[in-house]
């Protein structure tokens, strides 16, 4: 029996397929675990989303395993992806199909092609035989099931060639008994206007009650293609966490879903507390990944809501909608005052405010503070991007800061040698002599590089005053060269990013002629923040 909803052409209701799972494993360098894949399919399943694409059971060992022990849903269909029959057998009797049909799962996705060129070339059968094969596997799929799905590959690449034909595919699928019809733009070629154009021709074939949309973001408009498809009619969008996918990636979900709820008429299903996980979803996902997030990604990177200029900064705090085009606590996400060369007195303000450091706005050391980081930003310190140097040098200036330790001496070196199994390998090592709450400590460390050798040493001593550093990470660390006329004298940048067990995320910034001195100004700087918010460093 065939499963779909009594819906009106006009109805409202917008469903979310995510395909993280699946797609997002497709990215070069990504490798989920079974462990990462229960963990985004509990937090998109508390999101809202209607379908979560777990993976293709018989493709590799770590979807068989997922599949067997399937993580348990409140909100979300769990889905099983595979494939249709393949030519000159029958859909009872064919392995893949079989994989995916024995599963727990009881939604199942299922790919066929629509392009008569890749039926000739790829699967080398007749049009007629893959519209049977279409049908046939749809039609077995819908008996021992509770909803099926169709994803026409190259659906928009087939329909400009052969519009009789990829119809046809259509056709036969949802006469077979799939509850969705998705068009795919599989290698992410078309554009929003043909999108729009072609899903109108659909809808006048299928009911657009029926149809979804499948995007790449090969041409950066995935986004933009999947609300030309709704626009146009379909009712099922498809998409990834942060746009992961092959090649270019797939349609971003943490900009689809803030685009339909909130920009749109459309009904998706999320609740307003839902929509706020967004950021914490999108940042959960690179911290499996362990990337640095994308902090110009809309609706939830760092920089969506980040003032600079200073009078956009006086702009916003009289009313945010005047550079703002949501509240992004909507998303889970917060204005960012930036403090830079570029800034005013109410950038430095606002910023302070963020730190939780009270001054009132006729105290004349705002207006040192404001040519402080006009002077140090001229020589090359960038606190646009190390708030923590940031709120270090101000409380420096307006409360003075503890003496959690002092440096009284350091030293680095490099060797490159071949080990005892005659390997050639480099080894750093640093010794450090610190002033630790009236105690010196002189310590000595190895690591991968001369920051990790240095870091490891300090530990050493530090640890025994404040435990607390012990979960402190190094997550990301950038060098620039900003004056590269000199040569191997030039002055360089060094940006450290940090983290800790709380999931606090931290930016300092050292410059100087050495990368060592200046690796350590911003090492410093990432350790002092740490002790400051746990001031006992316990």
């Amino acid at each position: 029996m065939v499963w779909r909803p009594a819906l009106s052409a006009d109805d409202k209701r917008i469903y979310l397929f995510d395909t993280t799972l699946r797609d997002g494993a497709q990215t070069r360098g990504v490798d989920f675990s079974v462990n990462d894949k229960t963990t985004i399919a509990e937090a998109l399943d508390a999101l809202g989303v209607d379908y979560i694409e777990g993976g293709w059971p018989g493709a590799n060992p770590t979807d068989d395993v997922f599949f067997d022990n399937p993580p348990s849903l409140t909100t979300s269909r769990f889905t099983v992806f595979g494939m249709t029959r393949r030519p000159g057998r029958s859909a009872e009797n064919d392995p893949g199909l079989a994989a995916i049909l024995s599963t727990k799962a009881r939604t199942v996705c299922m790919v066929g092609k629509t392009w008569d060129y890749h039926v000739d070339i790829a699967l080398e059968t007749t049009l007629d035989e893959n519209i049977a094969m279409i049908a046939d596997s749809v039609a077995l799929a819908n008996q021992r099931r509770d909803e099926v799905i169709f994803d026409a590959e190259h659906f928009f690449d087939g329909y400009k060639v052969n519009p009789e034909f990829a119809l046809d595919c259509l056709k036969a699928a949802y006469e077979a008994g799939a509850r969705w019809i998705v068009l795919c733009d599989t290698n992410g070629g078309t554009l929003p206007d043909e999108v729009f154009r072609i899903v109108s021709e659909v809808a006048t074939h299928i009911p657009n009650t029926s149809l979804g949309i499948h995007t790449h973001n090969d041409t950066e408009n995935a986004v933009a293609n999947s609300l030309a498809a709704v626009k146009a009619g379909v009712r099922q969008v498809q998409g990834t966490i942060n746009g992961l996918g092959e090649r270019c990636g797939n349609a971003n979900m943490m900009a689809l879903i803030p685009n339909l709820a909130l920009k749109t008429e459309y009904d998706i299903g999320i609740r307003p507390e839902q929509l706020e996980s967004l950021t914490p979803v999108s940042r959960m996902l690179d911290e499996l990944l362990n990337r640095s997030p994308d902090r110009s990604q809309a609706y939830v990177g760092e920089r969506a809501f980040s003032h600079k200029g200073g009078l956009h900064v006086s702009a916003v705090q009289k009313d945010p909608r005047t550079y703002e085009h949501i509240d992004p606590a909507c998303v889970g996400n917060r204005r960012h005052i930036v403090v830079s060369n570029q800034a005013g007195r109410s950038n430095i303000l606002s910023r302070l405010a963020d730190a939780g450091i009270e001054v009132t706005a006729d105290d004349p050391k705002i207006g040192r503070l404001v040519e402080d980081v006009k002077s140090r930003e001229h020589d090359g310190y960038a606190y646009d991007g190390a708030e923590a140097s940031f709120e270090l040098l101000a409380r420096n200036l307006l409360e003075g800061l503890p003496k959690f330790f002092t440096m009284e001496s350091f030293r680095v070196e490099t060797e490159r040698r071949y080990n005892a199994r005659g390997v050639l390998t480099t080894v750093s090592t640093a010794v450090t002599k610190l002033m630790v709450t009236g105690d010196t400590y002189l310590e000595a460390g190895e690591g991968n590089g001369p920051v990790d050798a240095l870091d490891d040493a300090m530990r050493k001593a530090l640890l025994r005053a404040y435990p607390k550093l012990a979960d402190m990470r190094l997550t990301d660390y950038k060098v620039r060269i900003l004056t590269p006329q000199e040569g191997t004298a030039a002055v360089t940048r060094v940006m450290i990013e940090s983290t800790d067990d709380s999931g606090a995320r931290w930016v300092t910034v050292g410059i100087s002629p050495n990368i060592i001195e200046a690796s350590y100004e911003a090492l410093r700087d990432a350790i002092y923040w740490k002790l400051l918010h746990h001031a006992d460093g316990r």
